[in-house]
């Protein structure tokens, strides 16, 4: 079923924001689909329709971009999807086991969702924390240093309604919905809430600051200072 009048007339409104911050209006495809995500939780057949007309775009052009970037899903997720990274560190440290212990705790596999609606579960490969592995994510938010025990419990947290915040961010979680339309370009102005980075971010400042080291000029590879009376070669 296509968009009402009154969601395209939404969309219509929010996509020429969106479309105006670049010089060509391709480039607004990924906030588009963010867009379009944000509206139905997932982007829908209609919604490839959408973002191709607006952008003057073949909807075989915008389905080769959804298909390629694993943030925009082509069916319903829950309304707090759930990553699990299981890459090198996690990995090791414990992230497949809290995978197998999720499946089988929320009775899913990867991208399901529970039958209220609440929570998918996702297999995901490096969420760039490694520092604090073991990792997932909720809602593209960091959940740091879990064990099987704590992911279970903030599984039944989110199916519960119980308010959660993550370990960096804001001091909330908001709805996989709220998700896509931050990502869409729309500030929530949780930005600045709660820790941007944790200890384990800053050990080489603080280990630098200790040495007295400081970064070297740019163009030195070996960190000394060059001699700016001589021409490059």
């Amino acid at each position: 079923m296509a968009f009402s009048d009154d969601v395209r007339s939404r969309l219509d409104a929010d996509a020429a924001q969106i479309i105006g911050k670049y010089p060509g209006p391709r480039s607004a495809l990924l906030p588009l689909l963010h867009l379009v995500q944000a509206e139905e939780g997932y982007v829908s057949s209609d919604g490839i329709e959408y973002c191709a007309g607006q952008l003057g775009l073949t909807e075989t052009d915008v389905t080769g971009v959804v298909s390629f970037y694993t943030m925009y899903k082509r069916r319903p997720v829950g309304q707090y999807h759930v990553g699990v990274c299981t890459n090198t560190v996690c990995g090791v440290l414990g992230g497949y086991q809290i995978l197998a212990e999720l499946r089988e705790h929320l009775g899913v596999g990867d991208d399901e969702t529970t039958p209220d609606g609440q929570v998918s579960l996702e297999h995901l490969e490096c969420n760039a924390a490694c520092e604090y592995a073991p990792v997932m994510m909720v809602n593209w938010e960091f959940f740091d240093n879990m064990t099987p025990q704590s992911a279970r419990q903030l599984a039944d947290d989110l199916r519960a309604g119980i308010r959660v915040a993550p370990t960096r961010g804001p001091g909330r979680l908001v709805t996989w919905r709220e998700a896509g339309r931050i990502l869409a370009g729309f500030n929530d102005d949780l930005a600045t809430e709660g820790p941007a980075a944790g200890p384990a971010d800053l050990v080489g400042l603080k280990i630098a600051q200790e040495h007295g080291w400081t970064a070297p000029e740019p163009g030195r590879a070996d960190g000394q200072a060059g001699d700016k009376t001589k021409e490059p070669r």
